[in-house]
């Protein structure tokens, strides 16, 4: 299996090359200065215990500023998705899948591996790379940058936070390079209330463990061949039972029960999945019995970044998209309509909505690396920026006339995407849910 490196400087870093002085994606190909500057993960890769780094010792800097090695990111993945997924991104959504060159072609890239360590195959970056990336994909496509999403900061970081390091060498080379992850938490009682979940877990006498349930609303479901799987194997306990395993998609007894046909994110597979007496070795434990529920908190915490970054990438898509028409090609009564000021006011005020958004997601993507609580700013991020992908995708829609109702073109696909981003990985009331009980620690004496 050729490294990620030596497939990273094949068909990107040569169209990178060719225009740009900026390095593709593997981390082993940019500068060691480069690779140190703002560097800030708290991935075991790259730091063991954030208390050793000197936060004080950091220059203040714009929100905005990205390391060369981010900033490489931006311009790489850009490219990428403009050349090889914008001309079937139309085609997939019609069709409602995900075409399997694009998947491909997302392992090749090493966006599927971004903060995986190199001993395990993957790039080795930081947290906030990830996040540049899956907003760089969402401006063209959000379906592949929600597969990107979930697999880099759910699964992966599953792996490489909890497992043993038994699993880390089975699957983390795989999860680097052939093999997409899904994470299987909700259920059709238990979505915001993810913890009332009804799969159940029962230990054998061999040591392993027996599954059986249900999953609903599981993204990448069809297109994954590895599953972190949440079930109960102590329901006596309540949500102190809930116990995390993985497994692949040949185990016995396991078996996808529908796709869902959703408003949109269409190309993204989204499924029900049955757990039927589903057996798993000992060594299928994700981490430690009835720690679950912990591990789910963490990782839709840090989840919620990726998701927020999804949506100012949509609504920069959709910003850009129906800006470039107005003040270019569309004219009424002479004169283009992005010259009147009504309408420049709106565009004026969306764009300040929209940059408040990808404020509150890189301060928070930052705040991860640093090691410092950023429960609250996840939150705050996620929640604002699907308001404001709702809203801007919505307008630029307007903006555009007819243009923007009419299939022919992205405008309509960004605002039927936009709307999941205010129920996926917790609803816009847990947000805010949240970000108020946060507050009342605060304020509480």
């Amino acid at each position: 299996m050729a490294s990620l490196a030596a497939r990273t400087l094949r068909p990107l870093a040569r169209a990178v090359a060719t225009t740009s002085t900026r390095a593709p994606l593997s981390r082993t190909a940019f500068p060691r200065a480069a690779r140190s500057a703002r560097c800030l993960s708290t991935t075991p890769a790259r730091r063991s215990d954030s208390s050793d780094f000197d936060l004080s010792s950091l220059e203040p800097t714009p929100i905005f500023h990205l390391s060369e090695t981010e900033a490489a990111m931006a311009e790489a993945v850009n490219k990428f998705a403009n050349e090889e997924i914008l001309p079937k991104v139309r085609e997939m959504d019609e069709a409602e899948k995900m075409d399997p060159s694009i998947v491909e072609k997302l392992f090749e890239q090493g966006l599927m591996g971004v903060e995986i360590p190199e001993k395990y195959g993957g790039a080795g970056m930081n947290f906030t790379s990830a996040i540049v990336g899956i907003e760089e994909l969402a401006r063209v496509d959000p379906s592949v940058s929600v597969m990107c999403d979930v697999h880099n900061t759910l699964v992966n970081t599953a792996i490489i936070k909890y497992a043993s390091e038994e699993l880390k060498k089975k699957w983390l080379p795989k999860l680097a390079t052939n093999t997409v992850g899904s994470f299987c938490l909700s259920e059709p009682a238990s979505g915001s209330d993810a913890f009332a979940m009804k799969t159940r877990a029962e230990k054998l006498p061999n040591g392993g463990y027996k599954i059986n349930g249900s999953k609903m609303w599981i993204t990448n479901s069809m297109e994954a061949d590895f599953f972190i799987v949440f079930a109960n194997l102590d329901p006596s306990k309540g949500y102190k039972g809930i116990t995390a395993f993985v497994m692949d998609k040949s185990t016995p007894g396991f078996s996808i029960a529908k796709k869902e046909k959703k408003l949109g994110i269409k190309a993204s597979s989204t499924c029900v999945l049955n757990f039927d007496d589903v057996e798993v070795e000992a060594g299928a434990l994700l981490g430690e019995e009835g720690q679950g529920y912990k591990y789910a908190i963490s990782l839709l915490n840090e989840g919620r970044i990726g998701i927020a970054a999804q949506m100012t990438g949509l609504a920069l898509g959709a910003f850009e998209n129906a800006a470039k028409y107005v003040w270019n090609d569309r004219k009424q009564f002479g004169t283009l309509v992005g010259e009147f000021q009504g309408m420049q006011h709106q565009i004026a005020q969306a764009w300040v909505e929209l940059t408040a958004a990808r404020a509150l997601v890189y301060n928070a993507a930052r705040k991860k690396e640093a090691g410092q609580d950023f429960v609250r700013d996840a939150a705050m991020a996620k929640l604002y920026a699907s308001q404001v992908a709702g809203k801007v995708s919505g307008q630029a829609i307007e903006w555009m006339g007819g243009m923007g109702f009419v299939r022919e073109g992205l405008a309509e696909k960004f605002w039927r995407d936009s709307k999941i981003g205010q129920i996926y990985e917790g609803t816009s009331n847990i947000q805010l849910q949240t970000i108020a009980k946060s507050l009342q620690k605060d304020y509480t004496q």
